[in-house]
């Protein structure tokens, strides 16, 4: 809903439900029927805002990460924030309301009795694509230390009427995620969808295999209940959302206060495959589509929007830039991101739309109000590449193409990395490693799958402006 309060001549109020009853604007909080963890702003700015427009009563459960301090202005509004849409214009301004409660993720007790509720029909997950815990396989990394820390307290673990009895909590999403299935599965509480929203390909598919080898590990009946009982929805979202700290003027002017403001770009997109045996919110009416077949919507924007994203977070720091704006205003990164494209959509069906979807994204690109900071989406760089610039160089590669853009676009990360320019990468100490050997590219290419053949190891070697040492 859109604030029409016009409060120019009194102070503006702290936002919360009270205060919204006040200025005439539905105020009570709707049930809890969907859990979402990952609370953060592209959360907030995409599934809460079409689960708000959407109107049916669905109230979101939101549980941060691994910090609290997501949750802390928000719970202090009763789960209320302005969002700002953010165009080149100007912005427009809408108070949501959706979520019901903002939880630290470490609130295990309050995950458990929610998941054990059959009113609750909706687990939804941004938890980025290291959340995952994916080897590079692509399968649960069971050498990972915070996996196995998980089994071990999982293994342990008795569900109680009060939460669970065990040394140590799970802390990874999907163990928490598991632990929450567990206490549904002994409560009986029926069917659920468990809702992927990150930027990895087939991503409801990723989250069943993962979710399913977590569970086997820990006891086969619940692997067996998941399978039986858990759909896994796979979706495309599209919303860009750049970090935000402090209040923004559009919404003080409105006549509020608001610690948790959410900045974020007017377009929004949103596509689901799968089913939903509990329900759903009527997303469908407020602009999300429902497909019988999500991947080729998926690549687009995994490939064109956030490959071209990583691609200008590899390239523009070396040159000076600090946002998406300031790199896609460089000839240089535009060229290698009008290769990439140009690349791109050769992989993708004839029937799926191209040509508007990259005006469009230039348009977006270009949005001089939208402060979207390279080295936030630098984050996981390692993970990102192997799914937005590999599997487009290896169709290539198959077909007997050159791949050029591809391999400009890997030699771009391959000189940020011995350049050790830094970034929050879960996978920095490998990263660190390969590109301190004899033949950092090579060692590099070979750590994201990207070692093709040895005419595209050349090529990308003549790319990047670096000599084996």
């Amino acid at each position: 809903m859109a604030s029409s309060r016009s409060t120019a001549a009194q102070a503006p109020l702290d936002l919360n439900r009270a205060h919204l009853a006040v200025a005439g604007i539905p105020s009570e909080p709707a049930p809890v029927r969907i859990v979402h963890l990952g609370l953060g702003a592209f959360h907030r700015a995409h599934q809460a805002w079409y689960t708000q427009r959407a109107g049916d009563g669905w109230g979101i459960a939101a549980f941060t990460g691994r910090s609290p301090r997501a949750a802390e202005p928000l719970a202090a509004q009763d789960g209320i924030y302005a969002l700002v849409a953010r165009g080149a214009a100007g912005d427009t301004v809408e108070i949501i309301t959706s979520i019901s409660e903002a939880r630290d993720g470490a609130d295990l007790t309050r995950l458990i009795e929610l998941l054990s509720d059959p009113a609750v029909g909706i687990v939804s997950l941004t938890i980025t694509e290291a959340g995952y815990r994916l080897g590079p396989d692509g399968e649960l990394d069971r050498e990972d230390p915070e996996v196995q820390a998980d089994v071990a307290a999982l293994r342990t673990a008795t569900l109680t009427a009060d939460g669970m009895t065990a040394t140590r909590g799970p802390v990874t999403p999907l163990g928490r995620l598991l632990l929450g299935l567990a206490a549904r599965c002994a409560a009986h509480a029926g069917p659920i969808a468990v809702v992927s929203c990150d930027n990895i390909p087939a991503n409801g598919d990723v989250t069943r295999r993962t979710l399913t080898a977590l569970a086997s590990e820990i006891d086969d009946d619940l692997a067996r209940w998941i399978g039986e009982d858990v759909s896994f929805v796979s979706t495309s979202v599209d919303r860009i959302t750049p970090a935000h700290h402090g209040e923004v003027d559009a919404v003080v002017e409105r006549g509020w206060h608001d610690r948790a403001t959410v900045v974020a770009e007017p377009f929004a997109d949103w596509v689901l495959e799968g089913d939903f045996p509990a329900g759903r919110p009527a997303w469908h009416t407020v602009g999300a589509r429902f497909v019988d077949d999500i991947r080729p919507w998926e690549d687009r924007k995994l490939w064109l929007l956030n490959g071209a994203h990583t691609i200008l977070a590899v390239a523009g720091p070396a040159r000076g830039h600090a946002t998406v704006a300031e790199a896609f205003a460089d000839d240089d990164c535009r060229a290698l991101v009008e290769a990439f494209w140009a690349e791109a959509v050769t992989c993708l069906p004839d029937d799926v739309e191209t040509v508007g979807y990259r005006a469009q994204l230039a348009e977006r690109f270009a949005n001089p109000r939208i402060a979207h900071r390279l080295d936030q989406i630098a984050a996981e760089t390692t993970t990102k590449i192997r799914y937005r610039i590999v599997p487009i160089a290896a169709r290539l590669r198959e077909r007997g193409e050159d791949a050029a853009a591809c391999a400009d676009a890997l030699a771009a990360w391959i000189t940020a990395a011995v350049a050790v320019i830094p970034t929050a990468d879960r996978e920095g100490e490998a990263v660190r490693g390969a590109a301190s050997i004899t033949d950092p590219v090579a060692a590099l290419l070979h750590l994201v799958g990207a070692d093709l053949d040895s005419e595209f190891i050349a090529r990308v070697r003549s790319r990047a402006p670096i000599t084996a040492r």
